[in-house]
């Protein structure tokens, strides 16, 4: 513990121009590091750790943010250096962040089965168990939300009619896209994929809302199971 006190160099032992803070003000928040960026949200670190360190620490066993914002509050509870205020502002700036992107407001237009790419990708190529996912669409196309329907094994996932159409009906959604990614990587659809997309099709046309495509997400690769004729 004494090694650590010894090499242990406080936020304000920093220049100005290297501390989280003061550098967002100098030159905005676009040219911070992520753990530059989760100090601030910290406030404060420990008596071993400055908040800049804890935030390093943390993003080295997360291995990224995105991995971070999956971690419970429980989990961040386990941590050291990290209590309840800590942690609690941590899943609540999480959360705005995630409200942000998904604001009905900016009704994001969904044109093609690339856009849905660029939208889920950098996320759902990381998931080390199926996530189904669905998109719901106003009548021009537009984002009114995206919602996870349900998260499976690693090899399959269990969706049910009831639930896919149920924010629909509460979003007035026109149509809606089915996505979800395959932990190995390879997007190539199976067949319990090509089944479940063509009874979520037919329940659609009973209640009058459309399911346009189903995507399937692999590693930094993805498959339209409309664009290849399978549904």
């Amino acid at each position: 513990m004494k090694a650590l006190s010894f090499y242990h160099t406080g936020i304000k032992d920093m220049p100005e121009n290297m501390r989280p803070r003061e550098k967002l003000m100098l030159r905005g928040e676009k040219n911070l590091e992520d753990a530059e960026l989760l100090a601030i949200i910290l406030g404060q670190g420990t008596r071993e750790l400055s908040a800049l360190e804890l935030a390093r620490l943390l993003i080295i066993k997360y291995k990224s943010l995105r991995n971070l914002k999956d971690a419970s509050l429980e989990e961040l509870l386990e941590e050291k250096g990290i209590g309840p205020a800590k942690a609690v502002s941590l899943k609540a700036a999480i959360e705005i962040g995630r409200r942000m992107a998904q604001d009905s407001d900016l009704k994001i237009p969904i044109k093609s089965p690339e856009d849905v790419k660029n939208m889920v990708m950098e996320e759902m190529r990381y998931f080390d168990r199926e996530h189904f996912r669905v998109i719901y669409l106003d009548r021009k196309g537009g984002l009114l939300e995206m919602q996870d329907i349900s998260v499976g094994g690693l090899h399959s996932s269990i969706v049910h009619p009831r639930e896919v159409f149920k924010l629909a009906v509460k979003k007035s959604a026109a149509s809606l896209i089915l996505v979800h990614n395959h932990p190995s990587g390879d997007p190539t659809p199976s067949q319990e994929d090509i089944e479940i997309s063509r009874r979520l099709i037919e329940a659609g046309n009973l209640m009058g809302i459309s399911v346009l495509d189903h995507i399937i997400i692999g590693d930094n690769r993805y498959c339209s199971l409309k664009s290849k004729g399978l549904i």
